[in-house]
């Protein structure tokens, strides 16, 4: 939730991990915590979900959250094709299995990388690149830990 809360326009959030290891959850902590008001599911069989919220301004205007999942995709170039420039330029991406697609993912992401433990445990570590990703991690250090 606290990444969710996060998260703007044009922010990139990779999972990688194996099956199991949480990433689907993890996505829904995501979408709650940036407000969704859509019930965030694997996308496996669609390839992207689409949460919606909208802003507490007068125009009440809808944003929305892309989720990607890559695990059937077979190539970077197939990614390629479903236009991430164009969701990133509107709206926050997270990929599953962001390692299978990493080629044309863009340089500067949060990257979390995720494993499996045990049934009630799960192992993550976060990985910042760029400035805004560092900020991004910075901030969760302190959601999380109240610390810098």
């Amino acid at each position: 939730m606290r990444v969710g809360a996060l998260m703007q326009a044009g922010d990139l959030v990779c999972l990688a991990g194996t099956l199991g290891s949480g990433k689907t959850t993890f996505i829904q902590g995501v979408a709650s915590g940036w407000g969704s008001l859509d019930p965030a599911t694997s996308p496996s069989f669609v390839l992207v979900n689409v949460y919606r919220r909208f802003t507490r301004d007068n125009q009440s205007r809808e944003q929305r959250l892309y989720h990607l999942d890559a695990y059937r995709l077979n190539n970077a170039s197939e990614a390629e094709e479903l236009d991430l420039e164009a969701m990133l330029d509107t709206a926050p991406l997270v990929v599953e299995w962001a390692d299978r697609i990493q080629s044309c993912l863009p340089v500067e992401r949060l990257w979390v990388q995720m494993r499996w433990i045990d049934t009630e445990q799960r192992d993550m570590v976060f990985s910042a690149a760029g400035r805004r990703y560092q900020e991004m991690l910075g901030a969760i250090r302190r959601l999380i830990f109240g610390v810098t």
